[in-house]
């Protein structure tokens, strides 16, 4: 069994690594530049929901406590329930944007990992795939076959 001394054994730990360090810099490492878009556009946007988000709840909030404190608010028009079901609503909105982005970035993590180990696949013109057709009594199988020759 011949080794191949291309592959670098380090190379998917390497790129999780820089993935967990800098979200992209692990798919910039696999030169696969196309997915920093990817990448940046879900961490970004579950950062914009976030914000938005809390923005939202707090304003929400802020308005329920100067109400109990007999202070004017922004919402003259809402009854004290619509309030508390608005802060409620933003708070899940909030709370799914965080799990969102948190999953982004694993994901950005594991990409760059599988990529990695991917690039190290040995695909070569030994390898081949054939597609066997069995004619069984009334019935018609298509298989598939993998070749492989030293």
């Amino acid at each position: 069994m011949r080794i191949d001394k291309s592959i670098n054994m380090l190379s998917p730990a390497k790129a999780a690594f820089y993935s967990a360090v800098l979200p992209g810099l692990g798919q910039i490492y696999n030169k696969q530049y196309w997915k920093l878009a990817l990448v940046y556009g879900g961490i970004g946007a579950g950062i914009y929901y976030i914000n938005d988000n809390t923005k939202e709840y707090n304003r929400y909030r802020k308005a329920y406590f100067d109400r109990k404190n007999g202070l004017p608010d922004e919402f003259t028009l809402y009854n004290d329930n619509v309030l508390v079901d608005a802060q409620q609503y933003y708070k899940r909105q909030r709370d799914t944007a965080i799990m969102f982005t948190i999953l982004a970035y694993f994901l950005n993590i594991i990409d760059a990992n599988v990529s990695a180990h991917l690039k190290q696949w040995n695909v070569n013109k030994h390898l081949s795939f054939n597609t066997v057709e069995l004619n069984l009594p009334n019935k018609k199988t298509i298989g598939l076959g993998v070749h492989y020759s030293f």
